[in-house]
């Protein structure tokens, strides 16, 4: 087995076949002017097009090129899992396949580890190409995070990082199911700081983050380093009786006054249906979100399954390949 080279960078894929080319050439071109050595793992999350065939083609041109096809697409932070339990570097880089990310920035991101940091996040400066719909957001969704979190998640910054061996080897003691990958390497703590830079516009495709796919992700977020949810229902729960008991005085007081044009029964009878009905939903929704979590992690079943992998040596195999008798290549 070959030695561990310096950066591993994992690449998730969905449906990406147009810039892999693209995106190969500029992180191979970076990697090399900066003398580091590399290795590029590629995971093909269930793609539809000819993803693969392409990586394929890649990893036989190149020895670098290291690939993992796993059997269905499990979405993109179970992508990044797998490429973090398949990576041998001393430090891990993990970046998306769209060339939003720079792979210029790759170097820029090691020498600030070699300044004695074990993770250094690439921080968004600017967000171009986006719809203000998009930028507003995710503003708000990264401060709200944040307030709600038990930890302090970055704002702004994406799964875009460098990470030491160690916070890599941690991050894969970590198996729950709804991950969000950058709140947990907040959470593994260590030496942390941030490299500015500008993200650029998708410039081929369309963004595998459509509306419901981004709900469910701050959901994730949100259930996964936070209880606060489940005291607001509380909350908003003891302020709807409090406005339904205010609302269902002043009208008693109203009608006591000789107000008119009341049905008898009917408003209060409304009021107290709609306030209290709107709480318990309310309620009963949040707890829904947790106890469906909780399910799922009681399963225990593994969080991937590899269908193939190429140019990786089986000794380096994660336990969901070899469970599956992964073809190694």
């Amino acid at each position: 087995m070959s030695p561990a080279p310096t950066v591993s960078v994992v690449l998730p894929v969905f449906d990406e076949e147009a810039l892999l080319t693209a995106l190969h050439q500029r992180v191979t071109t970076s990697l090399t002017a900066s003398g580091l050595s590399y290795e590029l793992i590629f995971i093909n999350d269930g793609s539809r097009d000819r993803s693969w065939a392409q990586i394929l083609e890649l990893s036989r041109g190149d020895a670098h090129v290291c690939a993992v096809s796993l059997s269905r697409n499990f979405g993109h932070q179970i992508a990044i899992t797998a490429g973090l339990e398949f990576s041998r570097g001393q430090t891990v880089v993990v970046m998306d396949s769209d060339l939003q990310d720079p792979p210029e920035l790759i170097p820029a991101l090691y020498a600030k580890h070699l300044e004695g940091f074990d993770v250094v996040y690439a921080q968004r400066r600017t967000r171009e190409g986006e719809s203000r719909f998009k930028h507003l957001t995710a503003k708000i969704f990264y401060r709200l995070i944040r307030r709600m979190a038990t930890i302090e998640i970055p704002v702004d910054t994406g799964d875009f990082r460098l990470m030491s061996r160690r916070v890599v080897e941690d991050l894969k003691r970590l198996q729950e199911r709804h991950r969000f990958v950058r709140g947990l390497v907040t959470w593994v703590g260590y030496n942390q700081t941030a490299v500015l830079y500008d993200r650029a516009p998708r410039s081929v495709g369309a963004t595998k983050y459509p509306l419901g796919k981004m709900v469910r992700f701050a959901l994730d977020g949100f259930t996964g380093f936070s209880s606060r949810p489940l005291r607001l229902a509380s909350h908003v729960g003891a302020l709807f009786a409090f406005t339904s008991l205010a609302l269902l005085v002043g009208l008693t007081f109203y009608k006591v006054a000789g107000g008119e044009g009341l049905v008898p029964g009917w408003t209060s009878t409304i009021v107290a249906v709609l306030f209290l009905g709107g709480v318990q939903l309310l309620a009963i929704g949040i707890l829904g979100e947790y106890i469906g979590r909780i399910y799922e992690e009681v399963q225990n079943r593994p969080l991937y399954l590899v269908r193939d992998t190429v140019n990786l040596p089986r000794q380096v195999a994660a336990p969901q390949a070899l469970e599956n008798d992964a073809a190694v290549r």
